[in-house]
């Protein structure tokens, strides 16, 4: 297998890891706070990464990787935090887009700039790919109880853009922090992560019982951890461009979970950027 298709197979890997994780972290924010849920998985999966490295005594990387890792960790976390805050003011649809949008979009970008351009094959399936996102992460507009649209108000598209930059920033951070490995680096991620969110809660303390959030919350951590992972051993074989893009398609797993598992339906956009998504894969993987 070419490094193209290396990176794109495991970029699949890691978006359905992330995938899985955002399904089974929704289903634990319907009992419990979300930020509870994410806080609790991000300290189990440290607890987990530290356990593995030190118990196999892996050598520590240059202390550039872990800043790199350490800072990607912190914003991405704090990235999280606005992006809830963002879907909580108005119509999830438009905001959850742009956000989508945006994570790819940066990480692309800054890989032209410092790449230079791809293939035009590749070029092709990374065009492909960002329409594919924006219409898997485009879910329909609700309507309250008087049957009118809700609308999304600027203050959330806003927050919302800026989590995008942010999330596309941590895909950025952590490519930078590749070379010096994974577990550690990881590590380095998910304890930055950690103290991010305590910070969020001691800040912004959550309405709801605390309570009911440790299962799903260690459950999803651990799929995201994974799915970090797998992001990073991606990166390391291929563009940045490429690995950030497919795992960006997170979005479908999750849809396709929730079809699975609580029978709820994709919209037919969905189901066409999904189609539309495995044609940008396979051209990312020639």
């Amino acid at each position: 297998m070419n490094s193209s298709g290396a990176a794109a197979g495991l970029g699949l890997m890691s978006a359905a890891s992330w995938g899985g994780s955002d399904f089974v972290g929704g289903v634990g924010a319907r009992r419990a706070p979300a930020l509870l849920v994410v806080a609790s998985g991000h300290i189990f999966s440290l607890i987990v990464l530290l356990a593995v490295c030190l118990g196999i005594r892996l050598a520590l990387p240059g202390s550039h990787y872990l800043f790199y890792a350490a800072l990607g960790g912190f914003e991405g976390s704090l990235a999280l935090a606005i992006f809830y805050r963002a879907l909580a003011m108005g119509a999830m649809g438009l905001t959850a887009a742009l956000t989508g949008l945006l994570t790819a979009l940066v990480p692309v970008l800054f890989s032209l700039f410092h790449e230079g351009l791809p293939a035009p094959l590749t070029a092709v399936g990374l065009a492909l790919g960002l329409v594919a996102i924006g219409l898997i992460t485009h879910a329909p507009a609700k309507k309250d109880s008087g049957k009118k649209e809700m609308s999304t108000p600027p203050a959330a598209l806003l927050l919302g853009a800026l989590a995008g930059v942010g999330f596309g920033a941590q895909l950025i951070l952590f490519k930078m922090a590749s070379p010096g490995g994974t577990m550690w680096v990881m590590t380095s991620a998910r304890a930055a992560g950690v103290m991010a969110m305590l910070l969020v809660l001691v800040a912004m303390p959550p309405k709801g019982p605390w309570r009911g959030f440790w299962l799903t919350g260690i459950a999803a951590g651990l799929l995201d951890t994974v799915g970090n992972l797998f992001y990073l051993q991606a990166t390391r074989f291929g563009r940045l461009d490429v690995a950030a893009l497919v795992c960006s398609l997170y979005p479908a797993g999750t849809i396709l979970l929730a079809a699975l598992v609580l029978r709820e339906w994709p919209t037919r956009r969905q189901i066409a950027g999904m189609a539309l998504a495995l044609a940008a894969v396979l051209l990312l993987s020639v």
